[in-house]
Formats: C-alpha cells, sequence, structure tokens
C-alpha cells in the first residue's frame, strides 16, 4: 500500500467516523506514527499503545499470560489478545497490532528474525495475519507497520463488498 492509499484509508475511517487505536511491540509506534501524520486524525485516534514487555501486554492490553505462556508472545493469539484489549481500552472500532521479532538478534528456529504477527481488530471482527519480514531492523518494523494498513484495508474491503 503507498502513502495516498494509507491517506485515502484514514480519510474514509475519518468520513465514517470510526475510531482507530494502535497496540504496538515490535513496530515500537511506527504504526501511530503512520495514523498521525495527516491532519485531522485526532477526530479519529485517540491514544496508542506501545507494549514492548509481556507485562505491558498483560497491564495494559489484558492479554493473558496464560496465552503468552501457551502460546508466546510472537503469536497469532498474543496479536488478537492485543487487538481486543486495546479496542475495549481505547473504546475504539478500529485496534492494528503488532508483535514479533525484528532483529538482528533474538530470533529462534521456531520464530526467524523477521517473523511478525499483525492483528486487526475492525468492528466486531477480528483477524491476524503473519508475515516474514527481510532486511534490517528498521526494514522489518517498516514492513510489518505497512503491512498493518493493508490488513485493516483488506477488512474494511470485506465489509464494503
Amino acid at each position: 500500500m503507498n502513502r495516498n492509499s494509507r491517506e485515502e484509508l484514514l480519510k474514509f475511517l475519518m468520513d465514517q467516523k470510526l475510531m482507530i487505536t494502535t497496540a504496538e511491540s515490535c513496530t515500537g509506534g511506527l504504526i501511530a506514527s503512520a495514523i498521525v501524520d495527516l491532519p485531522g486524525v485526532p477526530k479519529i485516534y485517540q491514544e496508542g499503545y506501545v507494549t514492548y514487555s509481556n507485562e505491558a501486554k498483560e497491564k495494559l492490553l489484558g492479554v493473558s499470560s496464560e496465552t503468552i505462556e501457551q502460546y508466546g508472545v510472537v503469536s497469532e493469539q498474543t496479536a488478537i489478545e492485543m487487538a481486543k484489549g486495546a479496542a475495549k481500552k481505547a473504546k475504539a472500532d478500529i485496534a492494528l497490532t503488532s508483535t514479533g521479532v525484528a532483529g538482528p538478534d533474538g530470533g529462534t528456529k521456531e520464530h526467524p528474525v523477521g517473523e511478525v504477527y499483525l492483528g486487526c481488530y475492525c468492528k466486531g471482527r477480528i483477524r491476524a495475519v503473519r508475515m516474514l519480514g527481510t532486511g534490517s531492523r528498521t526494514e522489518i518494523r517498516m514492513q510489518a507497520a505497512e503491512r498493518a494498513f493493508c490488513l485493516l484495508d483488506e477488512m474494511l474491503s470485506e465489509e464494503r463488498s
């Protein structure tokens, strides 16, 4: 998705008066930053969360310690719980989340560097996707943030069709 598409997507949210929030781990605020780049977004974006630690995910978003213990912090289940928790806490219609391994270290055989799970809560529907980014830490984080907007666009397109 290019910058114009992201702007169009956010303008659509403004036109529809849909509140959006973010809950980010490995992207560290890049999704939120892309949202606030557009003038007028305070109408739809009031708060977001950077929950880098497991404790922050539990305390701020309500991710269960059982989910983290059973599936790991880098998982579809954690991304989903982050999205549900962020939407509930912010009273938002939409929540975008990220959790993953941006590198250059921290990767394992089960969770290689570049593995990111993105979650999207959209008006009661929820989805998480796995992506495998490549390149530097910054490139992986940027790819993940961009893919989060693609996920939201996909969910909104399904709703409109």
